[in-house]
């Protein structure tokens, strides 16, 4: 499910507040492949072991916000970093 872009203009970071865009294909292909290989963790430190369908980022590239069945999952701990 996609989040609609109406929703997306009025979310931000919960962490600093900055605007969040919706993740490009090619940023969660790359993520997913690392995620099968479980070299992904969550900002609370927990293994991603379930593909990520798609994601909310931070203006600054730094975070990834992901989405599930449609629903952004807009905790820190469930962020992940992207550097």
């Amino acid at each position: 499910m996609k989040v609609p872009e109406s929703l997306v203009a009025i979310l931000r970071c919960p962490e600093n507040h900055q605007p969040l865009v919706l993740a490009d294909p090619d940023t969660l292909l790359e993520l997913n492949k690392k995620i099968a290989l479980n070299q992904v963790s969550n900002r609370g430190g927990a293994i991603v072991e379930t593909e990520i369908e798609a994601g909310l980022i931070r203006e600054d590239r730094q975070r990834l916000y992901p989405v599930r069945e449609g629903f952004p999952i807009m905790l820190v701990d469930e962020a992940i970093d992207l550097v």
